[in-house]
């Protein structure tokens, strides 16, 4: 019986031959990626990842992921536009955090939320440090460099 379909998968398989379907494939030629490396029992998630531009932050457990993303408020908030954003941000992030804080899974590690009126200083500081200076010319410039009165006609 395993004679008679292996025959059967051999004749699809040369008769595609002869219809060239397997010619100019991609890759053909090409030595097998990976080959030389060890053995690895992950690659498929590692292929995945990197095939699916998956970050590998998502791998991490909870509390670590909660713990890098208060790491990084400060350059999250940076590109925030108002106040408001800001609060309203470290509030969702908060909540996420009280949420496990309730209910722990994974490894123990500290989590504490996130003092909003600490990130809200901090916001603004970098808002502060990245404003253009406005210097206001000197006096003796100021004078010489303001626009004469134009005549009017109204003014007759």
């Amino acid at each position: 019986m395993t004679t008679a379909w292996e025959a059967a998968v051999e004749a699809q398989i040369r008769s595609a031959q002869e219809r060239g379907e397997f010619d100019n494939l991609p890759g053909a030629g090409k030595p097998i990626p990976g080959r030389d490396t060890p053995y690895d029992e992950g690659w498929w998630i590692r292929s995945f990842m990197e095939r699916e531009q998956i970050p590998s932050d998502l791998l991490l457990p909870t509390p670590l992921q909660l713990r890098r993303r208060i790491e990084q408020l400060p350059a999250e908030l940076r590109d925030l536009p108002t106040e408001d954003a800001v609060r309203s941000y470290v509030a969702a992030l908060n909540t996420e955090v009280v949420a496990w804080l309730r209910t722990p899974t994974g490894p123990r590690v500290v989590v504490r939320p996130v003092n909003v009126e600490e990130a809200v200083r901090g916001w603004r500081a970098d808002r502060e440090r990245a404003a253009p200076v406005v210097t206001t010319p000197e006096p003796a410039l100021a004078a010489s460099a303001r626009p004469r009165r134009r005549w009017r006609w109204w003014r007759r």
